[in-house]
């Protein structure tokens, strides 16, 4: 298994995209979402990085775009 970058989002939309991809039985991850505990007020301005496994990208592309 290796992990993927489906792509950066604002949190609070990262953690929508991981939602939506468990509804689809795709399991994903957040990276770099404790920065913005790191970074205080300036949060917002640090995307959030969605991994996947390498054999779930297509069907997650898919899955997204059908939302």
């Amino acid at each position: 298994m290796a992990l993927v970058e489906l792509g950066r989002y604002p949190p609070p939309e990262a953690h929508i995209v991981i939602g939506r991809l468990a509804a689809e039985g795709i399991a994903a991850i957040a990276f770099d979402a404790g920065s913005s505990i790191v970074e205080g007020s300036i949060a917002a301005l640090i995307p959030v990085r969605v991994m996947l496994d390498e054999d779930d990208l297509l069907i997650a592309r898919e899955a997204l775009n059908t939302a």
